[in-house]
């Protein structure tokens, strides 16, 4: 994760304008002005990718290792509302693989705008769901 979130340890502003720390942990303790350390960046992290883990476990039925990884990193960037809602995981249900990847394209938005990072990741989701 922190290969696409980075991790800052101030609380800032992401492009699509949601308060966030460390690596992408957003939520109601999140404040402006709030500073935590590295290793409570960590925790969080660990505790975040846990639910994230827990929700595709419970959301996506039968997969492969990379596409839980993928549809993962999809979750902790975008939400498990958007995952469960998302036309990704409806191919993806109905054994639509190549149709499910081809999705990951279509969630590169930031604040109405195209993001040029989100335009990576969702290219190294997709490369990460079909590697399996």
């Amino acid at each position: 994760m922190t290969r696409f979130e980075g991790e800052r340890l101030q609380a800032y502003l992401c492009p699509a304008g949601i308060l966030t720390i460390g690596v992408g942990h957003t939520g109601p303790d999140v404040k402006p002005g709030l500073t935590i350390t590295h290793e409570r960046s960590q925790a969080l992290l660990a505790a975040d990718l846990l639910r994230f883990e827990r929700a595709v476990n419970r959301l996506g039925g039968r997969m492969s290792q990379g596409q839980f990884d993928a549809m993962v990193s999809f979750a902790f960037n975008c939400g498990e509302g958007a995952l469960k809602s998302s036309t990704l995981l409806k191919k993806h249900l109905a054994g639509d693989y190549a149709g499910a990847g081809k999705e990951f394209a279509r969630w590169t938005r930031g604040g109405g705008k195209v993001l040029p990072g989100l335009v990576k990741r969702r290219a190294a989701e997709a490369a990460l769901y079909m590697s399996c």
